[in-house]
């Protein structure tokens, strides 16, 4: 009796130590990955904190993309460890994000009210404000880079694995050209909007959007 618990209590270990565990390899990846797995390196807090803050550091597919995404909070990154540095490390992308919070909110972007799917046969459907969009898109593996065309407008925005599952980063200009149009149709102002465009004047290299899981 003894010994068969030595020898469960080993390959319990075992099963914690290879990071393995009862719900899959990438359960709690997005909401609609089926057979499509990828695994993420949690060891060393500022190998992590970098790879989600710089554009092009992760290996993110198409198929790691297919899937519905719903709003979490607001996301950041920079186009390079040397922007990211120069802004200032974590801290700053930290505090970008903080200030773009009440901005989001003031905007009616919850995470009830704003999703993406991204379709495998090349189409997505989304709700950014509670507002609906949809067409087709393309993504550009080596770059990131999402093209996404519907009826309301043609945007390009960049994907790249977050913590919990993936963020959309826009260049200023167009995040405030998407969140504009749909401020328009609900009859919204845009004079909240300004703080977008103040926080990228005062960094190089800047992509901000939403973090979706």
């Amino acid at each position: 009796m003894k010994k068969t618990s030595i020898l469960a209590a080993s390959a319990l270990t075992a099963l914690m130590l290879c990071g393995c565990g009862t719900n899959g390899s990438l359960s709690q990846f997005g909401t609609q990955h089926t057979g499509q797995t990828t695994t993420t390196n949690t060891t060393g807090s500022a190998i992590g904190n970098i790879l989600t803050s710089v554009l092009g550091l992760d290996k993110l597919t198409q198929a790691n993309l297919v899937g519905t995404w719903s709003y979490s909070q607001p996301g950041c990154a920079f186009t390079s460890e040397q922007l990211l540095a120069q802004a200032g490390g974590e801290f700053a992308a930290s505090e970008i994000k903080s200030k773009l919070q009440p901005t989001f909110q003031k905007a009616g972007i919850s995470s009830s009210n704003t999703q993406v799917t991204f379709n495998q046969d090349g189409t997505f459907n989304a709700k950014i404000a509670g507002k609906s969009w949809s067409g087709k898109y393309t993504y550009e593996e080596s770059t990131r880079k999402i093209t996404m065309t519907g009826l309301l407008l043609n945007i390009n925005c960049y994907a790249k694995r977050n913590s919990n599952g993936i963020s959309l980063l826009f260049e200023a200009s167009k995040l405030l050209t998407l969140m504009q149009t749909m401020s328009a149709l609900s009859g919204g102002s845009n004079s909240t909007l300004g703080t977008v465009s103040d926080i990228a004047k005062n960094y190089d290299g800047l992509r901000i959007g939403f973090d979706m899981k």
